[in-house]
């Protein structure tokens, strides 16, 4: 039986709690804040980081690779950027979510939702080659402004994950485990709760954390952030990380593989 831990966390492009836009913080400011993260990441001994609103490179976030920098001060060996939003030129942008992880990344794709050249979201999908065996993962951050539009990427979502399923569940320890920032409440009948109806028909899920905010950090009154677990990730448990390194608090979820 081993035991592992994964945190999910939108780090707000480095710029931590504060409302005041990246692009107003010098790049000294914004590797001082990913340190503290890469310092609560050692802290927590967590094996896999999900992470959202994280810049490669981005001139509005120091024009240097928050992963690489993320990498080089956790001592996590694996890591693998899934850039949705790229914009070329003299004010380039390059984010969208990432993971670290303890153990090697077999496989991974990248989706973004929709063209537009500025904000749009998406997912990472990856295959993490665990010792209990090959653990298939999604990192998804979807839109904050519009349900349609959530439930749209939802649907996007659920197509590719069966297309997936179809080509390679025959590889994977578990089902797929689903985390990020989801925008919406669990609630609500919105993205989330569509999430969780749509893995249940398959496979008994479970949505943590079951109750407390992740968002605003400074004062949290939502819950934005989730993680969901198949049956085959045993005994889950659950907490919010109290931090005020991003506008939203880190989830951090432990689970068991025999």
């Amino acid at each position: 039986m081993a035991r592992y831990r994964f945190l999910t966390f939108n780090i707000a492009h480095a710029r931590g709690a504060s409302p005041i836009h990246q692009s107003l913080r010098t790049a000294v400011g914004l590797k001082a804040n990913l340190r503290k993260i890469a310092r609560l990441i050692e802290r927590l001994q967590v094996d896999i980081v999900a992470l959202q609103e994280i810049d490669q490179n981005s001139r509005w976030a120091g024009s240097f690779d928050h992963l690489a920098y993320l990498k080089a001060h956790t001592g996590l060996a694996h890591a693998v950027h899934g850039v949705t939003n790229r914009r070329p030129g003299f004010y380039q942008l390059n984010y969208g979510n990432a993971l670290l992880s303890r153990y090697p990344i077999h496989h991974h794709e990248t989706v973004a939702f929709g063209r537009s050249l500025f904000g749009k979201k998406g997912f990472l999908f990856a295959e993490i080659d665990a010792p209990e065996g090959r653990l298939p993962l999604v990192n998804i951050h979807l839109n904050h402004n519009s349900r349609p539009r959530r439930l749209q990427q939802v649907a996007h979502l659920m197509r590719h994950l069966e297309d997936l399923g179809r080509h390679r569940a025959a590889h994977w320890r578990t089902p797929p485990m689903v985390c990020g920032d989801f925008n919406t409440p669990s609630h609500r009948p919105d993205a989330t709760a569509t999430l969780l109806g749509y893995f249940e028909r398959t496979n008994n899920y479970t949505l943590l954390p079951k109750t407390g905010h992740t968002f605003p950090s400074a004062w949290p009154a939502r819950a934005l952030d989730y993680v969901l677990l198949p049956e085959e990730c045993r005994a889950p448990r659950a907490k919010i990380v109290r931090s005020l390194l991003s506008d939203h608090q880190p989830v951090l979820v432990e689970f068991e593989l025999d």
